[in-house]
């Protein structure tokens, strides 16, 4: 219900006028609907390891700096898949049981699944021209 009421507020912010100026803008492009924040191992199940398209997974964590590179990086890559790929964005800070389920040692650490199934893996940051060839790879381009 509380969740309901602040979508609610969120969707009532003016889009012109002196708030919207100083706010940040909110859009539902689809490369946003392609990438989505895992918030427990049920959610985890559901929408990487039971999804009908290749997904990638992000573990990450806040404090860590490469992550925050990588990550928006990565985000944008994908959304330039036009939804033949989703990514899932893991905390392992908030989401260990899955960081130690998948043996992640260190963050960044990225997942490709098909069929809930890893089938590739890098740890650290990669340039943009290695995640076009691993997103490529997965979804077989």
């Amino acid at each position: 219900m509380a969740q309901r009421l602040a979508l609610q507020r969120l969707l009532a912010l003016p889009t012109r006028g002196p708030l919207a100026s100083h706010g940040r803008a909110f859009g539902t492009s689809a490369g946003r609907r392609n990438t989505f924040n895992v918030q427990d191992g049920s959610d985890f199940q559901d929408r990487v390891l039971n999804s009908p398209k290749p997904v990638v997974v992000d573990f990450h964590a806040q404090w860590c700096g490469p992550c925050k590179i990588l990550g928006p990086r990565l985000e944008k890559l994908v959304a330039k898949q036009e939804g033949k790929v989703l990514m899932a964005k893991v905390d392992i800070d908030d989401h260990t049981d899955l960081a130690i389920e998948y043996e992640v040692s260190a963050v960044p650490t990225v997942l490709a699944m098909k069929n809930g199934d890893v089938v590739d893996k890098f740890v650290g940051i990669k340039d943009e021209d290695q995640l076009e060839a691993f997103l490529k790879k997965l979804i077989g381009a």
